[in-house]
């Protein structure tokens, strides 16, 4: 078994050499619903505990059903639904899906998601590297250490989380009784 230490140095390791694909790097054909797994899953490989498949079939269908993603043509999904599962998947687990729909149509703009993907791109390799060296940089990496790291870690995240909701919460509309009941009757 390896040791915490080493294993945060391999860990760090891979998460430096990953970037997410660029924008011209994503596929310019369209792919099927089991192709899209199998390149974003590979994508986001660094960022699955322990070989867990962070993106799935019924996940893809609910962001569509939920009005996050657009549906695809003829089943085929294109390079804008590409980046924005991976705008998805890195955002999940820190917004909620409609904060998430409202930041990713924010941004859209005129352009669509790809005048915006470059700096998804950009600031999410940063961040990656910031975190990154916050760990390497640690002047002790014991246990206890590496306990208080994480507990800093993770308020500095909740903090960033509270500030990016209360943003985004400013701009989202609330949804009307009418179609909270819609939605309600869509699932009975």
């Amino acid at each position: 078994m390896k040791d915490a230490s080493a294993e945060l140095k391999e860990w760090i390791a891979s998460v430096e050499e990953y970037s997410p694909a660029s924008w011209e790097r994503l596929p310019e054909l369209e792919l099927y619903m089991d192709q899209v797994l199998t390149f974003m899953n590979k994508q986001l490989e660094p960022f699955s505990p322990d070989g867990e498949r962070l993106l799935t079939p019924s996940m893809i269908n609910n962001y569509v059903k939920d009005g996050v993603l657009p549906r695809p043509q003829r089943k085929k999904y294109s390079r804008t639904h590409l980046g924005m599962l991976m705008m998805i998947c890195s955002l999940k687990s820190v917004l909620s899906l409609p904060e998430i729909s409202g930041l990713l149509h924010g941004l859209a703009g005129e352009d669509g998601i790809n005048g915006r993907y470059h700096e998804f791109a950009t600031a999410h390799s940063d961040a990656m590297k910031e975190a990154t060296a916050r760990i390497a940089d640690a002047p002790q990496q014991d246990k206890e250490s590496l306990y208080r790291l994480a507990l800093q870690l993770s308020l500095e995240a909740n903090a960033r989380r509270i500030a990016a909701a209360r943003i985004l919460n400013m701009f989202i509309e609330p949804k009307s009784e009418k179609e909270k009941d819609k939605e309600k009757a869509k699932k009975d």
